[in-house]
């Protein structure tokens, strides 16, 4: 590299106190990242990345952690300045994206207010010269009518659009170096696509280096120059992007890479396949993949016709209703036992209001719900908690889907308990049985959810979610929030479960490349509506639907080769959903691509 780095990180290694002295949690981690360049580091939960970032921003608490090595800015040691020195380093030469921006974006603060704030402290700008260049700056990062919306509130924007106006505020004073955590982890493929293009063009406008933290193999390899693979706190392989994809040495690198799930390698096979699995504390795969599941050919034990969720919007001194959120319009499908139905799309598409007006956890405003004999909407309060036997759900977030005061042996043992299904050593004992199903020693059923890692509760939600024998299982983003390697093991016990059990799955997910491993059938949704239905291979080898399309062309591939391209995806939000009053909807007409394959037909 002939020109200096921006930023150069020596032998870094960063301690934290703990009631058995310091414990060093990254060790000897070095890099180095010029102008216009981006290194990324990867690696799962654990590993040090998100550490290392904020060990170079010098954000640890002093009296609780210790930063060792060198962090030269510029060649300016950071670790040698005063906290007054480094203040004025922070959101002026250094500026960090955050992986939730809501956590970060103060609420009670307009959004122009608060990027004006970085303006008018680093840069001394007056406050008409901060409101002129913020809404540029909103502008640039391609918000709609910046203007307008430079007097909202956080709360009244997307996530996607809230991530945005954080990349705004990074910029905002034109910074050095960049550092993006995890950045777009908790966005939709379509939304992340956009932030991932639109973080490119503006580091190819400003000369920014850019320090990318993920565990996302496709987003490396479409953005990052080179790669540093970091686990358990030690960087174990770096070097160019498309070395470390082609070449990779290390067995974690090439394990972290066979985990990830590639849109397009399912094509030919037409039924589920399990994932090949890492173990994380060596690196290597444990298990091939296995054989394609069984072919369903059962009666339909859930049938849903022109089902319909509406929520009242009320305005107004007497909070009359004005409108309503169309959250579910007119949908219909069949769910066969032994196989799974996903249910694709963005945030905000009704996928998982789809999910909880099955189980009537939501109040459906029409239609009709078979499911195992219950003519669900009309059932009272008894006959419902009978009928959920039969359904049961497991949630994104296990952490706050269990009880941290009870045990996870208590936790998995209650619904058994509820229902009467048998005495308390019964439960007990079918507990432990479960436990024992999902991976977990039994002898760790008197531990409590927090002794547990994201992907041992997401296994002891499933064991409680079974404890009632049911038929259906709801898995609403069950895997979204999980590391690849736990995200494989999680969809292979599924699959594994599935098998045994004759489970059916409603499987709800945005993840399109996990979709296409583990489905029967899919059916992607707009707006409340289903746009396009029919078998997983009918569906992603010949998607007919634009919107169908359109999800495809966002999910990040893993190949470094693809990292100049930009998607040209559209910036517009997804549409809002709310009619007014009076509002009826069109009657949607399908065609039939092949067999089973519908597509709705576009307004004439």
């Amino acid at each position: 590299m002939t020109q200096d780095p921006v930023l150069s990180v020596r032998n870094l290694t960063t301690a934290f106190r703990t009631d058995e002295g310091w414990r060093s949690v990254v060790r000897n981690v070095s890099f180095d990242i010029a102008s216009g360049e981006t290194l990324a580091i990867v690696g799962e939960s654990g590993s040090g990345k998100s550490v290392t970032s904020l060990s170079i921003m010098r954000l640890l608490a002093p009296g609780a952690s210790r930063i060792e090595g060198e962090i030269r800015l510029n060649g300016r040691d950071l670790l040698g300045l005063s906290e007054k020195a480094m203040r004025g380093v922070r959101g002026n030469e250094v500026s960090m994206i955050f992986q939730e921006p809501m956590t970060s974006l103060n609420p009670i603060f307009t959004i122009g207010r608060q990027i004006s704030e970085v303006l008018t402290r680093h840069k001394g700008l007056s406050k008409t010269e901060a409101r002129a260049e913020t809404i540029r700056m909103l502008e640039r990062v391609r918000i709609p009518n910046a203007a307008s919306r430079f007097d909202e509130y956080p709360h009244q924007f997307s996530g996607g659009m809230r991530q945005r106006v954080m990349i705004a505020m990074a910029l905002a004073s034109r910074p050095k170096l960049l550092i993006a955590d995890e950045p777009t982890t908790a966005l939709d493929v379509t939304i992340q696509g956009q932030i991932l293009d639109l973080i490119k063009e503006l580091q190819d406008e400003e000369g920014m280096a850019v320090l990318f933290i993920t565990h996302d193999m496709g987003v490396v390899a479409e953005i990052a120059d080179r790669t540093v693979v970091m686990l358990r706190g030690d960087a174990v392989e770096t070097g160019p992007t498309e070395d470390i994809f082609h070449r990779g040495r290390h067995p974690y690198t090439r394990a972290l890479l066979s985990a990830v799930p590639k849109l397009g390698s399912m094509e030919g096979k037409a039924l589920p396949l399990r994932f090949p699995v890492v173990d994380t504390a060596t690196g290597i795969a444990l298990e091939p993949v296995g054989a394609e599941r069984s072919v369903v050919q059962h009666q339909p034990i859930l049938e849903v016709r022109n089902l319909v969720t509406r929520f009242p919007v009320r305005s107004g001194l007497f909070s009359r209703q004005t409108g309503a959120v169309h959250a579910v319009e007119n949908v219909s499908f069949d769910l066969r036992q032994g196989e799974t139905l996903s249910l694709v799309g963005e945030s905000g598409c009704g996928k998982s209001t789809t999910g909880r007006s099955i189980m009537r956890l939501i109040e459906p405003t029409e239609g009709e719900i078979q499911l195992d004999g219950f003519n669900v909407r009309e059932l009272g309060a008894l006959e419902l908690q009978r009928m959920r036997k039969s359904i049961q759900m497991i949630f994104q977030d296990p952490f706050s889907s269990l009880n941290p005061r009870m045990s996870v042996g208590q936790a998995v043992a209650e619904p058994f308990l509820k229902h009467r299904m048998g005495t308390a050593a019964e439960a007990r004992e079918k507990a432990a049985y479960l436990l024992e199903r999902v991976g977990l020693p039994a002898a760790m059923m008197s531990r409590y959810p927090h002794e547990f890692s994201g992907g041992q509760r997401q296994r002891i939600a499933i064991a409680r979610a079974l404890s009632l024998d049911p038929k259906v299982i709801v898995a609403d983003e069950s895997v979204s929030a999980l590391d690849v390697s736990i995200k494989a093991q999680v969809c292979n016990l599924l699959l594994d479960l599935q098998e045994s059990l004759d489970l059916a799955f409603l499987f709800i997910s945005h993840d399109m490349a996990v979709v296409e491993r583990v489905s029967h059938r899919v059916a992607v949704m707009y707006l409340g509506e289903i746009v396009e239905i029919g078998p997983r291979a009918a569906v992603f080898e010949n998607p007919q639907h634009p919107y169908t399309k359109k999800l495809m062309a966002a999910v990040p591939v893993p190949d470094p080769a693809r990292r100049g391209i930009r998607r040209g995806i559209s910036n517009e939000e997804l549409k809002s959903p709310v009619r007014p009053l009076g509002y009826r909807p069109p009657v949607r007409q399908y065609r039939e691509v092949s067999v089973g394959h519908l597509v709705q037909v576009a307004d004439a």
